[in-house]
């Protein structure tokens, strides 16, 4: 068995050490073996770094995004882990300078390879996160294929889109398999009603593409498991406030735990 875990940490480090300590509490609470973050920076805290001393996991393999010069924040994505890398590569994707990452790791006995990716934003379908979900399609393809695999990360489409479509061609939904659904939500938090600058954009950004000033939510975080696994468990996480305060959360994407069997 292995427990899996995404989240989306946020890059936007105001309030950063109220909440790296909320996220703390609920990955440890966890107890996962392998912990896939979108959204870490390296300046001028090294968040991923931080996250893996506090959770005492020794193997992190963090990817900056590509072409990253113009960004006041060095960001990318990274995969904590309490098991050694076999193998760790990773993947320039074509547009908006995402990357995708993978590690092989060996748990009792058995190879298991985990991708974490961060995609292409944009409201809807877009061609743009097609193009980059079929890109690692074929890369994650090129693998031996009795490897179990899991593609996880903040695939920034909803689930009807038509590139969560092109994953569910050759990976199967954790959450859905395991509940028969996908989450109501994963994103946004509460935590964007704190800055009013926030609120604003979001209102505006809403209105551009979706016509509404109706708060919009959505489900943009997964776990996909290959056939080689058997989801046991699979819970959203890092979905509760702070004690103190109603919207003061670890993140504004709530986070994905799976319970995985890996299949002889």
């Amino acid at each position: 068995m292995v427990r899996v875990a995404t989240i989306n940490i946020l890059f936007d480090l105001e309030e950063w050490t109220q909440r790296r300590d909320l996220l703390v509490e609920g990955l440890a609470a966890q107890n996962a073996d392998l912990i896939a973050l979108q959204e870490v920076v390296t300046l001028p805290e090294d968040t991923g770094a931080w996250l893996a001393e506090e959770l005492d996991m020794p193997y992190v393999y963090f990817v900056p995004k590509a072409n990253n010069e113009e960004n006041s924040l060095f960001e990318g994505i990274a995969i904590l882990s309490r098991y050694p890398f076999v193998q760790q590569e990773m993947l320039v994707l074509e547009g908006q300078n995402r990357v995708a990452q993978y590690i092989q790791v060996v748990v009792d006995g058995q190879p298991f390879v985990l991708c974490n990716g961060h995609y292409y934003w944009y409201p809807g379908s877009h061609p743009g996160r097609d193009i980059q979900v079929q890109q690692v399609l074929d890369w994650l393809g090129q693998l031996p294929p009795e490897l179990p695999v899991v593609a996880v990360g903040d695939f920034n489409g909803t689930p009807e889109t038509s590139a969560i479509a092109l994953m569910r061609q050759q990976f199967t939904s954790a959450y859905a398999a395991h509940h028969g659904q996908e989450p109501v939500y994963t994103c946004p938090t509460p935590l964007v009603r704190r800055n009013w600058q926030k609120v604003l954009w979001h209102a505006f950004r809403n209105l551009r593409f979706n016509r509404t000033l109706r708060p919009w939510r959505g489900t943009l975080d997964y776990i996909f498991v290959s056939h080689h696994l058997r989801v046991k468990n699979c819970q959203l996480i890092l979905d509760q406030p702070a004690s103190n305060s109603r919207t003061l959360y670890p993140s504004d994407h709530f986070g994905i735990m799976a319970d995985l069997e890996i299949l002889h």
